[in-house]
């Protein structure tokens, strides 16, 4: 009786066991691509993939990556999260054109496996200075060491060669897929992920901390991981481009608030794209001294409308944006600049909008009033009685207590020279538009 109701017992716990064990006997490799510079977002995403391939029990995290180059900062805080992981990661050059540059290659040095797709390239990992301006002797071999010895550190840990990973750094060589992989700065050249789960097949290879590990991904479902909705808008954002536009675009909506007091949607649409193109420009190397070329560009525009340099001010502003635009992020990576045709295409509108906006203002205030009472200054009118000399006039479709500087009949066309409370003051039409006087011989 007993061991049929422990039986029984078994029977209906079996399944609940079987599903709890499920994530363990099943456990996916989980992938993230990477097609973009390294910065602040991208560690931030890494960072999160390796938590979750932690907490999902996954065998491995792949990293798929094509990158010219990007931050210090941000690379140093990959390799920390790399070399920590709980989860056992594999960066893998793919595909085929892409490269692993700069600070690309040192997470590739930093993986547990590292993977070159053919016809692909790595390596050029000498620092530069922000800007490539001059920097003496001294600090360009303070930032070579560190580099240089950050890279040792690496290499060293994971078993690859240490003096050829170094002169990357020291002479900034650069190297095909399978130069890598003939001096051993990385695992495997695989022309695809399934290839590359093939060649890793139960070889065993020792992690950051020393412990082996083997790997059996052949056949084991590959899981993407993809960017939140905030990292995804951050990432578009750090692209120095895009900051710009959202830069431009918000100065300019400013502007015409500035120029229609009351209109609110502007201005609120200007405030919300200025605060977000600093953010985003907050965390790259920008040059906040860029910004004040900017401003001054949107001075030139006004002084355009209210002087008349028949578009010499115009110009300036255009090539003051142009230039703070070139100059508004300060990196040596060509990629995590503003390019010169986006500075053109966005300084060249602007400038014409602006200037425009601010004409039309100004003449605004110039032209005279139209509207209310003394809109009717200078307007002509017709007297309905007898102005001897008060009277009523009708002007606008309506009737007016009138004093004429002259006594009218009624009928006679006059013209308002001033408006008193109620009264018009008017003087003969005569008397304000002379007939021309004609030559006799």
């Amino acid at each position: 009786m007993k061991s049929h109701l422990i039986c029984r017992i078994a029977v209906l716990i079996a399944p609940v066991l079987f599903v709890f064990a499920l994530p363990s006997a099943c456990a996916e490799v989980l992938k993230i691509m990477l097609n973009d510079t390294i910065q602040p977002v991208t560690a931030e995403y890494i960072a999160r993939a390796i938590d979750e391939a932690h907490r999902r029990n996954d065998q491995a995290l792949l990293i798929e990556i094509n990158t010219p180059g990007g931050l210090v900062e941000s690379t140093r805080e990959i390799i920390e999260k790399i070399t920590a992981s709980p989860v056992p990661v594999i960066l893998y050059v793919t595909p085929g054109g892409s490269r692993a540059a700069s600070a690309g290659f040192f997470i590739l040095e930093s993986a547990d496996i590292a993977a070159m797709a053919p016809g692909t390239n790595t390596g050029a990992a000498h620092p530069v200075t922000l800007g490539g301006g001059n920097v003496d002797e001294v600090m360009k071999q303070k930032m070579e060491n560190d580099a240089a010895a950050l890279m040792r550190s690496v290499a060293a840990r994971r078993g690859r060669n240490v003096e050829v990973a170094e002169s990357t750094v020291r002479q900034s060589k650069s190297f095909t897929e399978q130069e890598a992989l003939t001096q051993h700065l990385i695992d495997y050249v695989a022309s695809n992920e399934d290839d590359l789960f093939r060649q890793i097949e139960s070889k065993s290879f020792k992690r950051f901390n020393g412990q082996e590990v083997t790997l059996k991904l052949a056949g084991q479902p590959v899981l993407p991981f993809g960017m939140t909705l905030k990292e995804q808008i951050l990432d578009h954002l750090m692209d120095p481009n895009i900051a710009f536009i959202v830069l431009a675009i918000g100065a300019l909506a400013l502007y015409a608030e500035f120029n229609h007091p009351g209109a609110v949607v502007p201005g609120t649409v200007g405030i919300v794209f200025i605060l977000v193109a600093v953010f985003a420009l907050n965390l790259l190397p920008t040059r906040f001294a860029a910004l004040v070329l900017i401003l001054g560009a949107f001075a030139l525009f006004a002084a355009e409308a209210k002087f008349a340099s028949h578009g010499v001010l115009t110009v300036g502003g255009i090539a003051l944006i142009t230039l703070g635009g070139l100059l508004l992020v300060d990196s040596p990576l060509p990629e995590m600049r503003v390019h010169l045709l986006t500075a053109l295409g966005v300084s060249i509108p602007l400038g014409g909008i602006t200037a425009f906006l601010m004409t039309l203002a100004v003449r605004a205030r110039r032209n005279k009033v139209v509207t209310g009472v003394e809109g009717m200054v200078g307007e002509a009118a017709v007297a309905q009685t007898a102005l001897l000399p008060r009277g009523k006039v009708f002007v606008h479709g309506e009737l007016w207590d009138a004093v004429s500087s002259s006594n009218l009949a009624a009928g006679e066309s006059v013209v308002v020279r001033r408006v008193d409370g109620l009264v018009l003051y008017v003087d003969p039409w005569a008397v304000a538009h002379p007939a021309p006087a004609t030559a006799v011989l």
